[in-house]
């Protein structure tokens, strides 16, 4: 069976340690038939006094990101005998370097990102790609420390350009929870005959097909991409995309989607397209999975955008 992980990011002092303590000290997550191992990654302000808890609750440090390997997780896992895990992991690190040193059995149940609204905007000016290391994976965004001054509309946002199905809430002071209620309305209707992506937005829509590509099976897309050939396409195939950078240029890199023509596909391997066709979500070789396929019905030489580089902003 696989051990579950409840893993909590964020940065040093934005309230990490304290969430712990509230969640664990909530009627009913502690068990006397489950053991509970405590990792935390990082030394703050906050400390967790595992007598607090009960003596099947153990709070184990990792402070030092090379000893943070398979082995030695999975030994100390075995010397205390936990059934979940707890791991409050440190902001200064890449979320993949801990994916990374999981041992196999572990499994994270829920990946929570907690950050202080107060500051978080700094961080995200000055070390954004750790911002978007964190956001990317997590399944719930806390933002703590708010109060009737909070720009939620604005961390909304923030969330909103990394990930479109975490959820968000934000919790203030005096420990009120308010989940997240603004709308994300998509910048094109996909209740029209033709959706038409513009320039400005392939980077989202690129996004938002990838998580749930369901609800364009059958649509009819337009969009504007650079015509690639790969080795392994067929004589009327070709991928059409954009190169798209995620958080910052070191990570640029092009995204499209694989395109059928019933005929004959006379462009220039790099040549700026509009491509106009229905989308069937289906099994394809080259995904090695099941994913969008346009079929062509029309296809022209283009001017290229006037940002040839689209993000997700």
């Amino acid at each position: 069976m696989d051990i579950a992980v409840y893993l909590f990011t964020g940065f040093l002092e934005a309230g990490k340690t304290t969430f712990i303590k509230q969640m664990i000290s909530e009627p009913g997550f502690i068990d006397k038939e489950r053991k509970y191992l405590i990792i935390q990654c990082e030394e703050g302000e906050e400390e967790l006094d595992e007598s607090l808890f009960g003596e099947n609750v153990f709070v184990r440090s990792f402070t030092e990101k090379d000893k943070l390997t398979p082995d030695r997780l999975s030994a100390l896992q075995k010397r205390t005998g936990a059934n979940i895990i707890i791991l409050e992991y440190n902001g200064m690190w890449q979320i993949d370097d801990f994916f990374n040193a999981m041992p196999d059995n572990w499994a994270v149940f829920q990946e929570v990102f907690i950050a202080d609204s107060t500051n978080i905007f700094a961080y995200n000016k000055n070390m954004r790609s750790l911002i978007f290391d964190k956001l990317s994976s997590c399944d719930m965004v806390v933002f703590n420390r708010a109060d009737g001054n909070t720009d939620r509309e604005q961390l909304h946002k923030l969330v909103r350009a990394v990930s479109r199905n975490a959820n968000i809430c934000y919790e203030s002071a005096d420990g009120e929870v308010e989940f997240d209620t603004i709308e994300d309305p998509l910048p094109f209707d996909l209740n029209s005959p033709v959706v038409e992506i513009k320039d400005d937005d392939f980077a989202l829509f690129y996004s938002d097909i990838a998580n749930d590509q369901k609800k364009y099976d059958g649509k009819v897309i337009k969009y504007k991409g650079l015509f690639v050939k790969h080795k392994n396409n067929g004589a009327n195939e070709c991928f059409v995309g954009r190169h798209v950078m995620t958080c910052c240029q070191d990570d640029i890199q092009y995204l499209g989607f694989l395109a059928k023509s019933t005929g004959k596909l006379n462009f220039m391997q790099g040549e700026w397209v509009m491509v106009e066709g229905k989308i069937k979500c289906e099994y394809s070789e080259l995904y090695k999975n099941i994913g969008p396929v346009i079929y062509i019905s029309k296809i022209t030489k283009s001017e290229k955008p006037i940002n040839e580089v689209a993000t997700i902003n």
